[in-house]
């Protein structure tokens, strides 16, 4: 009797498609018939449940026309054919070996096609988040390239919908990052609170985004709505109103084909491109943002993309090849300082970016001789502003704790020596480290300004004399710089003391190297003279601590004893 009903089941379900063909409006659009649905789904289980080759031959001619006339019908659709297609699509990724259909082409057509004018559909979203995620290692084996290639399609997806989709979309995102997709991805990361920003524009200016390609108003509206956003932004008046100062003259000047507004909106990886933050689309898209009150969605990308930017970098750690992060970190450092004028996002992103940095350092020293040139640009802007002092202290701490890379690039130690002593005496010859404070209390402004120099000529310093540590044919610069310090009775105590106290430990090699040494060796077998390997702990004695951990006590020790009388046993 089951075997009946389900034969039953399956002709009527089977009829039901067969006869939508026929029928004027579900035939031209599949979607408007929600029995169509229904029907392929339920076939779709009974395939799955029966596994039988003869079932699926049967019921994927009928599919692939719905999907076919479904997508035809896409421009002139009224209702969603974005739950149709899915359902359709996991027939294809489930069956398409034994029909031999290949599922890559349909997949393409459904994310050019369709979630291009469905990813604001709620409902939609959604339900594409949970079948990626369902079919996610398919896609890494069979489909590699499809999520990389589509990923700024799937931004704009997450960031229209916020926070209620974030753990799927969070499920997925590693499967987004490829070779190809790595280094685009991470400007279109930092540059999220802009996205939604440009689609809350694009929505006001042409109406609600379901149903409607972003591509077709880009190629039909961009100028329009470009220039209107740039005339708010700078006059603040709309395009029809008349009478407009000279401002207005100014940004009718303006190229109104500006293509970050482009770049912006693509669903399509094409590789990266270069955003300039001062261009007039950018400007004018911030000055819109911060002219007014922030929206829901705007707070929601806010506090999400730190947490996504976590996963990036996880997943870049462990992941992805040494080359790409090395091309990362130039990138990492020109976007430091420039970021959406958000002060608490700013902060978690600035805190993430920077401990990324050091952490691609302590994996790799090498990069720091490879980006040389980088990294001494950016100490040559350490007066700008407090981002780039922040990043400048960052740069000076990995330069000394790696030795500028390592005893194997003396060379590029050697340039980066300089560049610290540059930048040691412009700071004590002068006060250039122009910072700019929000308050308007000028005693306040001048103490945070000979702070902030004191804490960088601390760094400075020991990036000096750790350098000299690593590399000896340093030390005689090293001297000279140092006294220089330590006889400058001009800046903070704290700057010529700790200078003076390096001086002292550089004149003993073995001491030096235990303090001011790297933290590892530069061969798992090596051992840097002076310092403890703690994992043999247990059968060191005490007088193996070297004398600074002593705290200057005189004379032998009072009494002996192993580590491992004070090392946790496990």
């Amino acid at each position: 009797m089951k075997m009946v009903d389900r034969d039953q089941d399956w002709d009527f379900h089977l009829r039901t498609l067969s006869n939508s063909a026929r029928d004027s409006n579900s035939g031209n659009d599949p979607a408007s018939d929600p029995n169509i649905l229904q029907s392929v789904k339920r076939l779709y289980e009974l395939c799955k449940a029966e596994n039988s080759e003869d079932l699926v031959a049967r019921v994927y001619p009928q599919f692939n026309k719905i999907f076919q006339r479904s997508v035809s019908s896409l421009s002139q659709s009224g209702t969603s054919n974005g739950l149709l297609l899915l359902a359709i699509l996991q027939f294809f990724i489930d069956f398409g070996e034994m029909v031999l259909h290949d599922a890559d082409p349909s997949l393409k057509t459904f994310f050019r096609s369709c979630l291009s004018r469905e990813f604001a559909d709620p409902i939609v979203a959604e339900a594409v988040l949970e079948f990626l995620n369902v079919n996610r290692n398919k896609f890494l084996t069979s489909f590699p390239t499809l999520l990389p290639q589509f990923f700024p399609l799937l931004l704009k997806l997450i960031a229209w919908n916020g926070e209620k989709l974030e753990k799927l979309f969070l499920q997925i995102f590693p499967a987004l990052i490829s070779p190809g997709s790595f280094l685009p991805l991470f400007p279109s990361l930092m540059d999220f609170p802009v996205l939604v920003v440009a689609l809350e524009r694009v929505e006001r200016s042409s109406g609600s985004l379901v149903g409607n390609s972003i591509a077709s108003i880009q190629k039909s509206k961009a100028p329009e709505m470009l220039l209107a956003l740039m005339d708010e932004a700078y006059t603040g008046s709309t395009i029809g109103d008349e009478g407009g100062g000279s401002e207005s003259e100014d940004s009718n000047t303006i190229d109104v084909a500006d293509p970050l507004f482009l770049d912006l909106l693509k669903d399509e990886n094409d590789g990266l491109s270069e955003r300039h933050w001062n261009s007039p689309g950018m400007t004018a898209v911030i000055n819109t943002a911060l002219s007014s009150a922030q929206s829901d969605r705007l707070k929601q990308i806010l506090n999400m993309t730190p947490r996504i930017l976590d996963v990036y970098f996880f997943v870049a750690l462990r992941q992805v090849n040494n080359s790409l992060i090395c091309a990362l970190i130039p990138l990492l450092m020109s976007r430091n300082s420039i970021l959406f004028p958000d002060k608490d996002f700013s902060y978690k992103v600035r805190k993430r970016l920077l401990e990324f940095m050091l952490a691609a350092f302590q994996r790799s020293p090498a990069f720091i001789a490879l980006l040389k040139k980088p990294i001494i640009d950016r100490l040559g802007e350490a007066y700008e502003n407090p981002a780039k002092t922040e990043l400048a202290l960052q740069l000076c701490w990995a330069i000394g704790e790696h030795g500028g890379g390592g005893r194997s690039h003396s060379d590029a130690a050697r340039e980066l020596f300089e560049s610290l002593e540059l930048l040691l005496y412009e700071n004590l010859l002068s006060s250039r480290l122009g910072l700019r404070q929000d308050s308007g209390d000028k005693a306040s402004g001048e103490s945070f300004r000979k702070s902030s120099q004191s804490r960088l000529l601390c760094f400075v310093i020991t990036a000096i004399a750790k350098l000299a540590t690593y590399h000896r044919e340093l030390l005689p610069r090293a001297r000279v710089s140092l006294g220089k310090v330590a006889r400058s009775r001009t800046s903070d105590s704290r700057v010529w003391t700790r200078a003076h106290d390096y001086l002292g430990l550089l004149s003993d090699p073995g001491i030096s190297l235990s303090i001011l040494g790297p933290s590892k060796p530069a061969s798992e077998d090596a051992h840097n003279p002076g310092t403890v390997d703690w994992s043999r702990g247990g059968t060191k004695m005490v007088a193996h601590i070297p004398f600074y951990i002593l705290c200057k006590q005189e004379g032998p020790p009072f009494h002996d004893f192993s580590y491992s009388d004070i090392l946790p046993r496990r």
